[in-house]
């Protein structure tokens, strides 16, 4: 048996080998000891605490497979690449991958050599999965996510229920939940649901003393946004709503002289996502503005502001954005730019999203209809989706077709892929009935057998423009060609640069009129509250900040963080802080414009700046030099 030192040390050591820090943070280390122990744990750790080490590092002492349950593919994605990066064994199943590759997983786990493998909760209902899972010895299970399995929290999904049933057919595996935006009510559901016994509860408080929120009412977003970058030589990110706005802004700010921002979201091929991160991760003052598609996943400490180009939808949403700042303790800034037009826009935009049941039931219809699926028939193939059909045949708006299909794509009915990735191929036909196709269609495919060693075998992944070159075609003809071909039957060809779906489970028309429309109707009320409870936060000028949100997550009787707007604005009515004076020291050291005044007083109020810049040169002791710059009046 490990002496207690030994453990010690081999936790330390695999600490410094796969992440390179010498020593724990916070309640990490006793969340490890209690995973390790076999304890069932839950650990609420806001973003940026480092949870994902509470279940990685203990995986690796561990013998066997450590089971991850992740609600999102993108998470997986990512953790699994870092790890890899790490020289750590880890890999995820998905919808996306064929069987072959699935197999290759399996038995890599079964020989021991997966030390993490991540899955969707969906899975834990797979024959397949089920049956592959009875011949690989799992460490522990970590449910990453946990609040997904109240139907209070923001991202409810059926599928974790799936969990507490899964765990009664393993043997005395122990269970560590994680999340880290969680109110005391949704707590409570998840000890119930996952079945934990006798738990082990690790909750730290979500105060960020070390943030400063500042909310800034104003018409002009770009210019605000461009007087912070001036003045900002850091790293940080803007959080924008749409792909589009974010290519805009950033080509706003380059026109502007601002060069150090590049934009991020998930429409981008992952080669070009993969270098952006790599290079924003490793420097020190750019900025990447984003969609909420960046950040899962993403540890760096040196990020010293968090800019939301418009309100989040929701206060955990907003919470763990604003939590990517500051994570080495250093001082941060949280601006939330927002005006009241935006918020009614918002308002619209929210309710014009939702459906009627009958639309509700028409776009799912189509799907079927189109696709050719009968009652409780369930396809393999992959389909291409043009959601511009769907909207022709449905009368009903692309904003409410796309939230169906996402509500879709989230309990996994379907597999709904909108990112651009490699196009893939499948044989229809044996090699040797090859002589049997028309002569055209026979040289055609002979070529891609040549090309594509494994087409004979599974499903290849391949890209049409390096497959242009080697057979010195144009990329266009050889998608025209391969369609034709599809169209006969030989094989099956996904565009990788179009929308596809796939059908995950048989089709079920009683319960998409009746349960499932049920539980999308009770998302959509769920997602509206969520938005009037950020809407408040937003707009509200009198209580702190930080305190409205730890209010909102369960912690009462907090004390005013002191240093957000809100605060800001109770110390120069309450304490009669003196602007006027310290804006004269301020232009004691040098002239300046109303933006480097706002910053050097820790970003105040601009309207009350210009209310004292008024006041002081109605009195001669400040004169401008220009429409924009102030300096001290040495004449008078």
């Amino acid at each position: 048996m490990i002496s207690v030192q030994d453990f010690q040390d081999l936790k330390v050591q695999t600490l410094k080998h796969y992440w390179g820090y010498d020593s724990f943070r916070d309640s990490q280390e006793d969340i490890i000891n209690a995973v390790i122990s076999g304890k069932d744990t839950l650990a609420l750790l806001p973003t940026g605490a480092g949870k994902s080490l509470c279940y990685q590092l203990p995986a690796l002492i561990l013998e066997g497979t450590c089971l991850v349950i992740s609600p999102l593919l993108a998470l997986m994605k990512d953790q699994v690449y870092q790890l890899k990066n790490n020289g750590i064994e880890a890999e995820y199943l998905s919808s996306e991958l064929d069987d072959f590759d699935a197999e290759t997983i399996f038995n890599r786990c079964k020989n021991g050599l997966t030390k993490l493998l991540y899955i969707s909760p969906e899975r834990l209902t797979n024959r397949t999965f089920l049956q592959n899972i009875e011949e690989i010895q799992i460490s522990f299970i970590a449910v990453d996510e946990a609040h997904c399995i109240s139907e209070w929290g923001q991202d409810f999904r059926p599928s974790y229920q799936n969990i507490k049933n899964f765990r009664s057919h393993l043997n005395k595996i122990p269970v560590l939940a994680l999340t880290a935006t969680a109110t005391p009510k949704v707590l409570e559901e998840i000890q119930a649901k996952l079945n934990l016994k006798n738990a082990t509860i690790f909750q730290k408080s979500f105060r960020r003393t070390n943030i400063s929120i500042i909310s800034d009412k104003i018409a002009d977003k770009y210019q605000r946004v461009l007087e912070l970058m001036k003045y900002n030589n850091s790293s940080g990110i803007i959080y924008v709503r749409s792909r589009k706005e974010a290519e805009e802004l950033t080509k706003f700010l380059q026109r502007n002289q601002i060069q150090n921002v590049d934009f991020f979201h998930a429409g981008l091929p992952l080669k070009e996502k993969n270098a952006k991160q790599k290079l924003w991760i490793s420097s020190q003052n750019n900025v990447l503005i984003s969609t909420n598609a960046f950040g899962m996943g993403i540890d760096k400490d040196q990020v010293r502001f968090v800019i939301h180009f418009s309100p989040a939808q929701s206060l955990e949403n907003y919470y763990q954005e604003i939590g990517r700042s500051g994570r080495d303790g250093y001082d941060a800034f949280a601006y939330l730019l927002w005006n009241e037009q935006e918020l009614t826009n918002f308002d619209q935009i929210l309710n014009n999203q939702i459906p009627s049941k009958r639309e509700f039931q028409n776009i799912i219809t189509y799907l079927y209809s189109t696709f050719q699926v009968a009652e409780y028939d369930l396809p393999e193939n992959v389909f291409q989706l043009h959601i511009q059909y769907i909207q022709n045949f449905t009368k009903t708006s692309l904003a409410k077709i796309r939230n169906v299909l996402n509500f879709l794509h989230n309990q996994e009915f379907i597999f709904y892929n909108t990112n651009k990735s490699l196009s893939s191929l499948e044989l229809k036909i044996t090699p040797d009935q090859l002589d049997l196709l028309p002569k055209n269609d026979a040289y055609f495919i002979e070529i891609l057998l040549r090309t594509f060693s494994g087409l004979t075998t599974h499903k290849v992944m391949f890209s049409e423009l390096t497959l242009s070159k080697k057979i010195d075609s144009d990329p266009h003809l050889i998608k025209e060609r391969l369609k034709e071909v599809q169209r006969k039957g030989y094989l099956e060809y996904i565009d990788g640069a179009l929308s596809s779906v796939k059908f995950l489970k048989a089709r079920d028309d009683r319960n998409f009129s009746g349960a499932y429309w049920n539980l999308f109707e009770q998302i959509q009320k769920n997602k509206l509250q969520k938005w009037e409870e950020m809407k408040f936060f937003v707009q509200d000028s009198e209580y702190c900040k930080m305190k409205l949100i730890l209010s909102y997550f369960g912690e009462k009787n907090a004390k005013n963080c002191g240093k957000c707007s809100a605060c800001e604005k109770q110390k120069s009515n309450v304490f009669g802080r003196n602007i006027a004076v310290e804006i004269v020291q301020i232009l004691q050291e040098k002239p300046s414009n109303v933006e480097e005044i706002a910053i050097k007083l820790n970003y105040f109020e601009k309207e009350t700046i210009l209310e004292n810049l008024i006041f002081l040169l109605d009195s001669g002791k400040v004169k401008m030099l220009n429409f924009r710059t102030y300096s001290l009046n040495y004449e008078q």
